[in-house]
């Protein structure tokens, strides 16, 4: 497992910050604060802080596409700035929905702000996201836009839905990653070379490569939600399994139809919150029922997928080495 980003993404991140400050700076101030503190630049006073923002991950992908289809990577900026704002709208709001209280080791925007400033912060990203697009004069990225956030919300309202759900199954658990985490992925993996005026070809592998790519990191997320360290992830201990959220691995464990997914199911879906020291137990019945194994493996394979769908690109080889390291990030991270 590995904590260091690749260097593809810490370069995007330098040419995308000012753009991204650009564009934030227009916002009401009292939401423009909540923002900034949201995005790691600021501590709650308004201070400047050297807190990460986040991993930079999908607007790497959006410059890069931009250079795998022959154009510059100053050509796929807006693109990249739009799926970070949809990205952060939806951690916004994905705070308050699940009532985490701590993102990225520091407390959430609602719980410093309250429930309203967060979400209004959320809506404000959501419509600059669109905004920043508009120089751009391009049809097909705003498009691609609306259609990965359409895509997103019904992956999240399928979230929760399945809360309320004692028969999910992995298809549907699978298509709720697909809209919940992949669409977004799939739009920044190719957002950039609509931007360079790639062919519908190019674009369609891209965005391929970002649907296997954005899979696989739902994949890692599940695994480190119920086995990854508090101190790397920044998530409570064993966190998902105290809101007994029906995650990739656990899903497949009570569907496997071994003696430990009965156990695990008879346990696990019952209302009310876990007490403490059930959560190791249901970490044993996941592994035992064959949840890991599956996940680990599933996540391998949308890995090697996703590595088909590069080769099919033709790519510059020094961007398809970028590409392929933040896949190999994505695939062995700790958080």
């Amino acid at each position: 497992m590995t904590s260091t980003l690749p260097r593809p993404v810490t370069t995007a991140a330098d040419l995308v910050q000012p753009a991204m400050r650009r564009a934030v700076d227009t916002l009401n101030p009292s939401v423009r604060h909540v923002v900034s503190y949201h995005l790691g630049w600021i501590d709650p006073d308004g201070k400047p802080t050297n807190s990460s923002g986040g991993k930079a991950l999908r607007p790497a992908l959006a410059l890069l596409s931009a250079q795998a289809a022959g154009g510059t990577a100053e050509q796929g900026v807006p693109g990249a700035v739009a799926v970070q704002f949809v990205h952060d709208f939806s951690l916004l709001h994905d705070d308050v929905m699940d009532g985490d209280v701590e993102r990225r080791h520091r407390p959430t925007a609602w719980k410093l702000f309250g429930v309203p400033a967060a979400i209004l912060a959320g809506d404000a990203l959501l419509t600059l996201a669109v905004e920043v697009l508009q120089p751009a004069a391009s049809p097909a990225a705003t498009d691609s836009v609306t259609l990965a956030v359409q895509d997103l919300i019904a992956g999240q309202s399928a979230d929760l839905e399945f809360e309320r759900r004692r028969d999910v199954t992995l298809h549907e658990c699978i298509d709720m990653a697909n809209g919940k985490t992949s669409a977004l992925m799939r739009c920044a993996a190719s957002i950039g070379a609509i931007l360079a005026g790639a062919s519908p070809e190019v674009v369609d592998r891209l965005a391929d490569f970002g649907m296997h790519l954005g899979l696989a990191f739902q994949l890692v997320d599940d695994l480190l939600g119920i086995w990854g360290a508090p101190e790397v992830t920044g998530k409570a201990v064993l966190a998902d399994l105290k809101v007994r959220k029906k995650s990739l691995p656990v899903v497949a464990a009570l569907t496997s139809g071994t003696a430990a997914g009965d156990e695990l199911a008879r346990r696990y879906l019952v209302d009310g919150p876990p007490d403490d020291e059930e959560l190791p137990e249901f970490a044993r019945l996941i592994e035992q029922a064959g949840g890991l194994a599956w996940a680990e493996a599933e996540a391998d394979r949308q890995v090697r997928a996703a590595g088909e769908c590069l080769d099919a690109v033709g790519a510059p080889s020094d961007i398809r080495e970028a590409l392929w390291q933040i896949t190999h990030f994505v695939a062995n991270r700790d958080q």
